[in-house]
């Protein structure tokens, strides 16, 4: 099993799990914030899912609050505007820190095997994505400006 689905995480309700129930699954993991110029790619990612979810693919979305303090909500905040505003229904994890020293663990695999522009490690902003391939490995990076659509052909190809 890859290291990635020994992660602990929470859910956005506060319970404990892995990333266990994903294994097998291409992911697409991805850093959410609410009051974001990006946020509203959060209708693309729901868009992804409903597509491409009965064929083995999810998103998972882990708030944060580093840049710019655009994701100040706590977890019933999130979940109602996820849920009122966009219709997510791609599971959505606590709040996480993405860079620093209370990075995640989830956030340290996934930066330490996918390294952004001239190999640095730091996320960069809000809404930056990491394609894991149904093994578990991370194959791809993509930048806060690359929007949920221009990752089709990528998770169609790694669906198979």
């Amino acid at each position: 099993m890859s290291e990635l689905y020994e992660v602990p995480v929470r859910t956005l309700d506060g319970g404990e799990t892995t990333l266990a129930p994903f294994e097998g699954k291409v992911l697409l993991i991805v850093n959410t914030a609410s009051q974001c110029g990006f946020t509203p790619q959060y209708e693309g990612l729901e868009a992804l899912q409903r597509e491409y979810g009965a064929r083995g693919f999810s998103v998972l979305g882990f708030p944060c609050n580093q840049f710019g303090a655009q994701e100040p909500g706590d977890a019933e905040e999130i979940a109602t505007f996820c849920s009122t505003t966009y219709g997510v229904s791609f599971p959505m994890f606590e709040k996480v820190d993405v860079n620093g020293p209370d990075t995640h663990p989830l956030y340290r695999l996934l930066k330490g095997e996918a390294k952004g522009i001239l190999g640095s490690e730091s996320i960069k902003w809000n809404f930056t994505k990491f394609l894991v391939d149904r093994s578990g490995d991370v194959v791809s990076r993509h930048a806060p400006s690359d929007t949920p659509a221009s990752l089709r052909g990528e998770i169609e190809a790694l669906l198979g």
